[in-house]
């Protein structure tokens, strides 16, 4: 089994990548995650529930930076952020032809 994977910070997307072989057969799963709206409970030290709004999540900081993990929008990590998790299955058979000669 061979694995590549790679993230991409700039809009907090993460692909990652497997790739399965087999003689007759070759499989491919590509997994996209994407950080939807804040779901932090602002209010939960009074016994109530309160959102702030936040949509999606922004990284404050650059590629690899500790502040990358935290948003831009409302300040929260990027943990209480709903976590969408998206996969793909492509399938390539690979076939044996032969010449007739």
């Amino acid at each position: 089994m061979h694995n590549k994977g790679f993230e991409e910070f700039g809009n907090m997307r993460r692909r990652q990548v497997v790739v399965r072989r087999s003689e007759e057969q070759a499989a491919r799963n590509v997994r996209i995650v994407k950080y939807g709206e804040c779901q932090k409970n602002h209010a939960a030290n009074v016994g109530g529930y309160a959102v702030d709004g936040c949509r999606e999540f922004m990284a404050s900081g650059g590629e690899g930076t500790i502040s990358a993990l935290t948003c831009a929008a409302c300040g929260c990590h990027r943990n209480f952020h709903k976590k969408e998790v998206e996969t793909e299955a492509l399938s390539e058979f690979s076939s044996q032809t032969s010449s007739g000669i």
